[in-house]
């Protein structure tokens, strides 16, 4: 045997994982917004509720205008009638198209929903946030605030707005804003002061990031999933609450209309003219579902501890 052998590179192979494939890149960078969309891409029943949401809001702005009829206009020929090839959804006691009605009420309805719900997250989780990232003082009084206004009946409440501003969608939604944020704001304070202990949170601050920099960093990514579900779950209880309003007579004021109203006129017809209350209940029922169905796939598309694991 050589005792002077010298061993070069070439006399080796590389058995296992090679260095340099590992260090490749095999997919593009995507930001948070462009994965979140890859991932609810790939849930089916989002997609569904997602194009369930966008027709209905499309056909609440144009389906109205397409009609030959006013959602108001009376044809006492056609009271109670079923639906057919002239009235798609029939008519109402009064003989008024219940398809311009339909769409009509979803005007209000989703409005209401949306907008409602839209200030409420917002309120609440910008107070939640304050109050769970700083706590002291202001997490002191804010909580007290809240536990006062939490043990107030949001009826009530709502009745007393009614009193003084009037009836009417604005009313409505001021009514609903006005103690609808506490829930947001609770789970939004105790998901931060969450947050607010781990590890990463500790290291930024501890390496001088502000404070703007961290919230938006990396507590809103964190919490975004869970208000975004929120906001996707309080729209249909928002609409709930605006028919159950609406039925004991303070929510919209007819001649306009909601679903909330047209289910509670359709209830009045339910043996005579099924239809009248079938109509507003199937789209209540669908839109509840498709933001049910869409609130849980945001919920994972926006959650980032998921991202990169597909």
């Amino acid at each position: 045997m050589e005792e002077n052998k010298k061993f070069t590179k070439e006399m080796f192979v590389v058995m296992g994982k090679n260095a340099d494939d590992m260090e490749l890149i095999i997919r593009p960078t995507l930001s948070f917004w462009q994965d979140a969309w890859r991932r609810l891409k790939k849930n089916k029943a989002a997609i569904i509720g997602l194009i369930i949401i966008v027709c209905y809001g499309l056909l609440a702005i144009f389906a109205p205008f397409l009609s030959r009829y006013e959602y108001s206009t009376m044809d006492t020929s056609a009271i109670d009638a079923s639906p057919s090839l002239v009235h798609w959804l029939g008519c109402d006691s009064t003989g008024r198209d219940l398809w311009v009605r339909i769409w009509m009420g979803a005007r209000v309805s989703l409005t209401i929903g949306l907008l409602s719900a839209t200030i409420n997250m917002c309120v609440g989780a910008v107070i939640g946030g304050l109050c769970g990232f700083y706590g002291g003082k202001l997490d002191m009084v804010m909580m007290r605030i809240v536990d006062i206004l939490y043990g107030i009946p949001s009826l009530i409440i709502t009745i007393l707005v009614m009193v003084v501003i009037g009836k009417g969608v604005m009313t409505l939604i001021i009514a609903m804003c006005i103690v609808g944020w506490i829930g947001t704001c609770r789970f939004v304070r105790g998901e931060v002061y969450r947050l607010k202990g781990q590890d990463f949170i500790s290291a930024a601050k501890i390496l001088g990031v502000p404070d703007i920099v961290i919230i938006v960093q990396q507590i809103i990514p964190n919490v975004l999933g869970l208000l975004v579900t929120n906001l996707c779950m309080a729209i249909p209880g928002a609409i709930f609450q605006e028919a159950f309003l609406s039925y004991i007579g303070l929510g919209i004021s007819p001649p306009n209309c909601s679903w909330g109203v047209l289910a509670k006129e359709g209830i009045k017809m339910l043996r005579v003219a099924p239809h009248e209350v079938a109509a507003p209940a199937f789209f209540i029922c669908t839109t509840m579902l498709a933001l049910n169905l869409l609130g849980d796939g945001l919920r994972d598309a926006f959650d980032p501890k998921l991202r990169g694991t597909d």
